[in-house]
């Protein structure tokens, strides 16, 4: 009996020491900052080749991790020689789940203009990211082109530096 009241006094202390000096009972706020470059394809009525980049910033927890996400790339559609530009955004709630998110576009066969915004959900897994939207364009002049509209997307990311904050 003796020994056992000796080791649960000792656990105690530990826990109190600890506790004290708030290291392994507290809560630390880390957050991981990663970027680098993506390329991907976008599926539509078109075929559609990007290349951009991305900086991911993560509230790194056990439960329900927060990740944060913007991007800016190009994308080029080689059949209808259309460039688009594009700023997007999307955050993913917890670990396993879809991530939502938004773009900014602009679109242009080198005569005529197309800007507008795209709503977008998605999934994540590793480096890897696929979405799905609808681009809503406004036309600056009467354009003659046609791009996607309803699309699906497939990123890859290769993060090239990631930074962890305490």
């Amino acid at each position: 009996m003796l020994k056992f009241n000796l080791i649960v006094a000792v656990f105690f202390l530990s826990i109190s020491i600890q506790a004290q000096n708030k290291g392994f009972l507290e809560r630390k706020n880390i957050n991981i900052i990663k970027n680098g470059p993506y390329f991907g394809v976008q599926k539509g009525k078109f075929i559609i080749a990007e290349l951009g980049g991305e900086r991911q910033w993560k509230d790194y927890q056990l439960r329900k991790p927060k990740t944060h996400a913007l991007n800016l790339g190009f994308n080029y559609d080689f059949t209808n020689d259309v460039l688009g530009y594009d700023v997007g955004y999307w955050y993913k709630p917890s670990n396993i789940g879809f991530t939502y998110g938004a773009a900014l576009l602009l679109r242009t066969d080198f005569t005529n203009t197309e800007v507008g915004f795209a709503p977008v959900i998605g999934y994540k897994i590793w480096q890897v990211h696929v979405q799905t939207g609808y681009q809503f364009l406004l036309k600056i002049k009467s354009a003659s082109f046609e791009t996607n509209t309803l699309f699906i997307s497939l990123r890859f990311v290769l993060i090239n530096n990631t930074k962890i904050k305490k």
